[in-house]
This record gives structure tokens, sequence and C-alpha cells, in this order.
């Protein structure tokens, strides 16, 4: 995750903005917080979500901040006056208002901070070196009247943070004068680095070490292995995407590959235990993902639990994993939202369109023309969302069907504001030529409702309501580059074909452009690495994208043949996962071309799988014998048309057919 220096600006994170009944305390410290850290080497977070059981309750720390000469400090916060504390005997506290306070402040604040660094100290090169310090702040007390009530000589009294020293300096002065409970080394800029990484939960993603059976060389299974080992560094904007929760719309754009599947199931995660009493709907357009996104889902919850939350699709009712539209044996949005107000979900059969989107957009459509929706969602979090847009006639009083019908079904985030419901959609930006155009809040969801977005740039706390992400992980650089030239016809003779004609358009898909955008003149698009921070073309020494043509089709299928043969024997990758075959052409083309690949690897004894299959080396899959949302088996190497592989990866990806595109021309 690549660090950009404007990014340090957004180095402390309020994951919810901080409610009126908390503020005049908690305000404080966090504002006091922000400001003596503010030129350090640090991130801090209100509120970071590491849930830490105490009995049937699970609550995270006010404040953590991470300082490179520090360490760790877990800040409890409690806003109380002198005249509520009771007594103290060792670690329970006996107040007179419970609702704003914990009776074991400095105890839960140190399990906290150890929950955490039982994170760093799964890392060899942090092992046992970070420093960690726990404390309470008192912003309602001053040192004089807690000396005054005799507090201070209590045994044990835990480290405090006292009203009067809440300022820039005392503040940083006070923590830095406290006594680790956990002490530590000094740690250098990579260990640093590394830090910052475990604390965003990146190690969540790290696959576990594979035994390599080739010892001469590098191969490519020996390149897999260690970029997935290696943690990328900390990104800031993907912290705050990812971590917070916005009390209304927030729009995602980015590139395909920047990451807006995992931000969501993050996000989606950290809701659902911060608010176990909310119904969450983490909605999908292709049937492929489920996998991913359940289990996307599984690692975060199991990360911000500490490993006491594991995620079952089938029972959580809180939180829901749906596809758009949902089947017989698969709830989605569109069938949920129909059974939770008593009308019967349609089916594909019952739509005169034939694309999936159009078909459920007209479902949507009449759906709200037909009842009123009551809400049953406190939030919708949308990804793949180029793909629930369609064309106006589709559309419900001006609004995109899809969309009006997921902003009908949530309760507001607010009484007194019921129009302000948390509707949370990221958007693939130049994924197709179809959807060069991100269409804007008014197109989704009307007029009035997209004022909501554009009238000021953030929420309480800094939550931007809208988000451009440059940076793709998923793809090589050169790659992404080559992937859009070809596909809007950049170096075309007559001419390209489509695509982006605005400067500041390039610039936001994580380009570099010199020129202006006039006929005649010549431009230069660059790609920089800190916008592709992919390792693979540091680690592997060859091209990463090659382009070969033969003779006959013949030759092609035996050349991939020979090729895929040496990536399993040679290369020592794994068939599922690791490599994939494209093919490109019309519907039918494809289809055709599909059919031959499998038949020739076949024949060479290489194992295959076609989407939806149940068993490998199946050629024509056919209803009902169908798994609609597999995408690999075990043991096959996966051959697949276009729409289907959308959102999914492999490290080693064979494209087929390309004259059946450049027959068009």
């Amino acid at each position: 995750m690549s660090v950009i220096d404007t990014d340090q600006g957004r180095k402390f994170i309020t994951t919810e903005p901080i409610t009126e009944s908390e503020e005049t305390g908690k305000q404080r410290v966090w504002d006091a917080t922000r400001s003596a850290f503010s030129e350090r080497n640090c991130i801090g977070y209100w509120r970071y979500p590491i849930f830490y059981k105490v009995g049937e309750i699970s609550k995270e720390p006010d404040i953590l901040i991470t300082d490179q000469d520090l360490g760790l400090v877990v800040i409890k916060i409690q806003s109380v006056t002198i005249d509520e504390i009771i007594t103290i005997d060792g670690d329970q506290w006996q107040l007179q208002n419970y609702s704003t306070a914990d009776p074991n402040p400095y105890q839960q604040a140190e399990h906290q901070l150890k929950a955490i660094l039982a994170f760093c100290d799964r890392e060899p090169a942090i092992w046992r070196k970070v420093t960690g310090r726990a404390m309470i702040a008192l912003p309602l007390i001053t040192q004089e009247q807690w000396q005054h009530h005799g507090f201070d000589q209590l045994p044990d009294c835990p480290p405090i943070i006292f009203q009067d020293q809440l300022g820039k300096v005392g503040l940083l002065e006070c923590i830095q004068e406290t006594e680790s409970v956990i002490p530590g080394e000094e740690i250098d800029d990579q260990q640093w680095k590394l830090l910052l990484s475990v604390i965003s939960g990146a190690p969540i993603f790290r696959k576990p070490p594979r035994t390599l059976v080739s010892t001469e060389g590098k191969t490519r299974a020996s390149v897999v292995a260690a970029y997935t080992q290696q943690l990328y560094e900390l990104d800031w904007q993907q912290e705050h995407i990812g971590k917070e929760i916005p009390p209304g719309f927030q729009r995602l754009r980015g590139i395909a590959g920047s990451g807006k599947t995992v931000l969501l199931c993050q996000k989606a995660a950290h809701m659902h235990l911060k608010h176990p009493d909310w119904t969450i709907g983490l909605v999908f357009f292709s049937r492929t993902l489920y996998d991913l996104m359940i289990g996307l889902v599984d690692r975060w919850l199991r990360r911000f639990s500490n490993g006491d939350i594991q995620y079952d699709h089938k029972t959580n009712q809180k939180l829901r994993v749906l596809h758009a539209w949902g089947a017989k044996d698969q709830p989605g949005l569109y069938s949920t939202i129909c059974q939770l107000n008593g009308a019967k979900p349609k089916s594909a059969g019952d739509t005169r369109e034939r694309q999936p989107n159009r078909g459920l957009a007209e479902l949507c459509k009449r759906l709200s023309e037909e009842i009123n929706i009551e809400p049953c969602f406190d939030a919708i979090l949308i990804d793949e969302g180029q793909d629930l847009v369609t064309e106006d006639y589709l559309k419900f009083q001006g609004k995109q069907a899809i969309y009006w019908l997921a902003y009908q079904a949530l309760r507001p985030v607010d009484p007194e504001q019921p129009e302000q419901r948390r509707l949370i959609w990221a958007y693939d930006e130049a994924q197709s030529l179809d959807t060069l155009k991100i269409p804007t809040t008014k197109e989704l969801l009307g007029e009035n409702l997209s004022r909501l977005l554009s009238q000021g740039s953030q929420y309480p706390g800094g939550i931007k309501k809208s988000e451009v992400m440059r940076r793709c992980y998923r793809t090589p650089g050169s790659i992404l580059t080559a992937a859009h030239g070809l596909g809007m016809g950049l170096l075309r003779p007559e001419g390209m074909l489509t695509g982006i004609t605005r400067k500041e358009d390039w610039e936001k898909i994580g380009y570099e452009v010199k020129g202006n955008f006039i006929p005649g003149q010549q431009i230069t698009i660059h790609r920089p690495k800190q916008n592709s921070p992919n390792p693979v073309p540091e680690l592997w020494s060859a091209p990463v994208l090659d382009f070969e043509t033969y003779g006959s089709r013949q030759e092609e299928m035996s050349a991939l043949a020979d090729k895929i043969m040496h990536n399993l024997v040679d290369d020592d990758l794994k068939a599922s996962k690791e490599i994939l075959v494209l093919v490109l052409g019309s519907s039918s083309e494809a289809i055709e071309l599909e059919n031959h690949v499998a038949v020739v690897l076949m024949e060479q004894d290489i194992d295959i799988y076609i989407p939806t299959a149940l068993e490998l080396n199946e050629l024509k899959p056919q209803w009902p014998h169908v798994d609609r949302d597999r995408f690999w088996k075990d043991g096959g190497v996966t051959i697949s048309r276009v729409p289907r592989a959308k959102g999914n990866e492999a490290d080693m990806v064979y494209v087929v057919g390309i004259d059946n595109v450049a027959r068009n021309e």
C-alpha cells in the first residue's frame, strides 16, 4: 500500500462521528490528541476496531495512537466529574453514572492494548519490540481535584491524563512520562512500516507459506510465494475508507483492482461488530464472487473480534452478503426486500429484458410502482455499482431503479433527517467501454437526494462523502496500461475508438498526462509506480506481458497446452486459482472457443474446469446440474468467458482468441 506524502494529512481517523452525548469530554480529548501528535510520525484512531469482549458487551478503545517513537498508546476516556466517583478499589471504579463511564476502565484499556500487541508479535521482525502504554483520560477532572479527594494516594493508581494536561505540550509530556505496560525497543524505518501495515490489518491477506518443489532458479511459483508474503505499506486513504462508518451516503470511485471490494467487506464487518443490532446488506452483482465476499467478511470479523467471531452466511441475519437479484436457493437484495415487504419475488422469466442488470432494473421499477417499500436495513453497501446502472427507460421517476429500491429499504440515520440514509456504493472507473462515464448522484437518486452528497465534502469527524481511488494493487502497471490502450484503441491508425479525453479524468484513474487534448497534438500517458505498487515486475526479470501470434488456431491451442503444462510441471503453479484461461469473441464464438480450449487441454491430460460445472472436465454445464456461484474447483484450470470472470483473479492469465476482436476492424 504505497504512501503518498499528501496522505499524511489524513493520519487521524475518526471511525464514526462522536455523538452529541459524548461530545463534552471525549471530543476534547480527541482534539487534544490530534493537536499533540500533529507533527509526529504516527497514525491515530478514534475507536480503533478491535472489539475486546467485556461480559456480554464488546468494546473498542476510545483512542489508539501508533507512534514510531512511543509505540502503541491506548487511552480510555471517563467523562465523569469528581463528585460522580464514589470509590476506587483496585481496578474497580464505583460511579454514580454508569451510562457514560465504565467500572473498570484501566483493566479494559490494558486488555485492548495487549490484544493489538498480540497482532504485532506475530511478525518476527517486530516481535516484542513494540512499546505499549495504557492510560485513562479524565477530561472533567483537574489534577488538583483528584489529589484533594486523595485518589492519588491509592495503591496501583493508573496513569491518568487530567483536564489541565490537555494542552498540546502537556498531553504529549504526560504520555511520554508514563511508564509502559509492555516494554519495547527502538524500531527502525522498515519495522515502522511493518507496524503500520499490521495495524491496518494487512497480514490477514498473507497466504500460508508454500513448499516449492523446484529449487533450481526462479520459477513463477517462487515469485508468487514471494509477493504473497510481502505486505504493502500503509495506504492512508484505504485506512479511512475501510474503517470509517459514514452517517449517510458515501460514494467510492476507483480503478478496478484498487481494493474497493476488500474495503467494503472491511467496512461491513466493522459496522456489524460496532452495531450488532443493525441489519446490514453487502450487495454485489457477479454471482461468482459469493465465496470471495463471504471469505473477506469472515477474515475481517475474526481480525476485529480478536478471533472471537466468525461469519456464517446461512445463519447470520444481521450481516447479509447478497447477490443483487437473488435465486431460489440464494437470497439477494431484490428478493429479500420483496419477502420482507410481503411481495413474491419475480425471476428472469418475468421480465422482457435479456441482460441480467436490465431485467433486475425492470423488476425493481415494477416493485416500486406496485407497493410502498418498508425500511428493513440500517446500511446497504453496494459493490460493482457500475453493473446496476441501466438505460433511462428503466428508471423509476428519473432515478436508477435498483439504487432507488435500496434507498427505500433503508431506515433513516437520524429521525430528524429522514432523507439521510446509509447507502454506500463502489463504482469501477474505466472497467469497460460501456461504463466510461460515471453517473452522478442526481442520475442515481434524483435531484433532491443528490444534494446530500454535494452539500459539503465531508461529515463530522472528517469522513469524506466521496473518495476517488487511483492506485491499483491487483494488476502490474504495464498490463493495466496495455489493457486501457488496447480497449480504447489509443494507438489505432484511424484514431481511438472511444475513451477518456480529459486530462483530469486520466488523473483520476492514476495516470500522469503530458500535453493537452487538442486535435492533432500528441500526448503522453504514463502510469507512475506509486499508483501501481504490484511487486511482480521487480520480482520477475522477464516481461510480465507477452503477446504472441500464431498461423492457425491449432497452433495457438498447441502452444497454450505446452505453456500450461510447463507452468504445472516446471513452474510449480497450481491449476486452480493460479492459472486462468480467458476466451474472447462474441457469445457464440466464445462458447465454441471455450469448448475447443477445454478439449485440447484434456487431451494433454490437463484437468480443466468450466465455471458453474459440478465436476472437473465437464464441458457443457447444463441447468439444473450447475452451481452458478462457482468459478474455481481444486485441481482444474478454469477456462472462462469474460463476463463470468469479472472480479476474479489469477497469477497466470492466458487470453486466447484475440483475433475475434481484431476481425471486427
